[in-house]
């Protein structure tokens, strides 16, 4: 049987430790010559629950420093993660985004991580999840939407999990695209990449969801009142090609968005 005061007093070691890596790499002029202390960071993350939740903290914010360790900084931060107590899952997904800040290579496989984590039984760990995927969002929109869309699927590459899947349509939903104005920027070049992206994921969904897409595809400058004769018929021919999809899907869906196009006997 473990002594509570032996245990107590091996957590006050591990925090005053991580305190102390903390500190020399926050006062260090060159980091990267700070090793041993970034690798105490990471060793500490497998003692107690106190110092896991300060590691989540402290290996995200000087990840960018050590690019020998990035591998390691990763697993050890998704071992973290998956861990039983819920504190340390929430302050580990809390700093997932700072791990793309100055290293945007890793934006997409955080995404994949966050992606995962949407299922989260727990309300304060999928909150934590949703501001770390909005932060990301803000932080680079054209590389955080391509990776969200990855897993909604096309038919070349449908997804390989229906529940992920639903999730990232809701977050694109509920999220993404309530907030256009903000994050669609620039927004030609924003707004035209977005509607590639749902070209793409269209041809495999349900009328639901194409209708979402459609909805929201309308709402775009670029296809708005005062858009062009020819984006109108790029966006007639999105709705039409649905009619000539080998599948069960329901024509009305079809009929509803081309009749709600602007200018859709134009643009024919």
């Amino acid at each position: 049987m473990s002594d509570p005061a032996a245990t107590s007093t091996d957590d006050a070691i591990h925090i005053e430790k991580l305190y102390e890596f903390g500190e020399r790499l926050s006062e260090s002029k060159d980091k990267s010559q700070n090793v041993k202390d970034y690798q105490g960071i990471m060793d500490a993350a497998k003692t107690s629950i106190k110092a896991k939740q300060l590691a989540a903290q402290l290996i995200p914010r000087f990840f960018k420093f050590f690019p020998e360790l990035s591998s390691q900084a990763v697993e050890t931060q998704i071992d973290l993660i998956e861990q039983e107590e819920l504190g340390v899952r929430v302050q580990a997904i809390r700093g997932l985004p700072l791990f793309c800040k100055d290293t945007p290579e890793y934006l997409s496989k955080i995404v994949d991580i966050l992606v995962q984590l949407l299922a989260a039984e727990e309300i304060v760990e999928r909150d934590a999840v949703l501001k770390a995927l909005m932060s990301l969002l803000r932080q680079d929109v054209k590389a955080s939407l391509s990776a969200l869309f990855k897993h909604i699927g096309t038919v070349e590459e449908p997804s390989t999990d229906e529940l992920i899947r639903e999730k990232v349509l809701s977050f694109v939903r509920d999220k993404v695209f309530p907030l256009k104005a903000e994050l669609l920027r620039p927004q030609e070049e924003m707004e035209r990449h977005i509607t590639d992206l749902i070209k793409k994921s269209s041809e495999d969904v349900t009328g639901a969801e194409f209708t979402m897409f459609m909805d929201f595809l309308k709402k775009l400058t670029i296809f708005g009142d005062k858009a062009p004769s020819e984006r109108m018929k790029e966006l007639v021919g999105i709705i039409e090609g649905q009619a000539d999809l080998d599948s069960a899907f329901d024509v009305t869906h079809v009929s509803d968005c081309l009749n709600s196009v602007p200018n859709f006997n134009t643009a024919l």
